[in-house]
């Protein structure tokens, strides 16, 4: 699999998948579900061979509007079912909507580590 990237004119998401890290930067305030759609079928690339870390990166990601918020939710709820994959998210203390929302993915997958720096 090659590097690939979803990009809109505020915002660059890539997926590196040698090491099955996805990178968010900029700032993301889509319309809904559809306008995620892209967004969230790179997420689940990463799913497909059953890594054993899968790396989110939102240290340069100033804004995500709720439904950004509800279709990452929906991602980590989805990786329940495989108990395997060992998903880190990456934050930034500089962010102030990181802290409080990155925390509550938490409540969805207990074992996901969350590293906010």
């Amino acid at each position: 699999m090659e590097n690939q990237t979803v990009k809109g004119d505020d915002y660059l998401i890539e997926l590196y998948p040698q090491n099955m890290t996805v990178k968010f930067a900029g700032e993301l305030s889509l319309g809904g579900p559809q306008e995620y759609a892209p967004i969230k079928d790179l997420l689940e690339l990463t799913t497909e061979n059953d890594p054993e870390n899968i790396t989110i990166d939102l240290k340069e990601l100033s804004f995500l509007n709720s439904s950004g918020i509800s279709m990452l939710s929906k991602f980590v709820i989805g990786l329940r079912k495989n108990k395997r994959v060992q998903l880190i998210i990456l934050g930034s203390e500089q962010i102030p909507w990181q802290k409080k929302s990155l925390k509550n993915l938490q409540k969805f997958l207990p074992g996901l580590k969350l590293e906010i720096n």
